[in-house]
């Protein structure tokens, strides 16, 4: 239950706090399946290459994790801090 000034009881500010996190959280796992998804997309796709190397290669898994995990975190991190800005707030009272 939200008052009409700008103040919150300490339950409803951690109960906002909380779906803050929600939405940070989610726009992040969607950041980073995309960026997974770009990475399957280039080995499948064999951009460069890098599919038919990771084939012929004696363990595939670690450079490909090598690859997935930063696009997957650079994604993650994109997605979230344009979350981030796009954030509904409430502005502070003007006196």
């Amino acid at each position: 239950m939200h008052r009409l000034s700008d103040e919150q009881t300490p339950e409803e500010a951690r109960q906002d706090h909380w779906q803050m996190l929600g939405f940070l959280a989610v726009n992040a796992a969607m950041g980073a399946s995309l960026g997974l998804c770009v990475a399957v997309s280039i080995f499948w796709l064999d951009l460069g290459g890098v599919g038919s190397l990771l084939s012929r290669s004696s363990s595939p898994i670690l450079p490909a994790l090598m690859m997935a995990i930063p696009l997957a975190l650079t994604f993650a991190a994109a997605v979230t801090a344009s979350a981030v800005m796009l954030m509904p707030y409430r502005k502070k009272k003007q006196r």
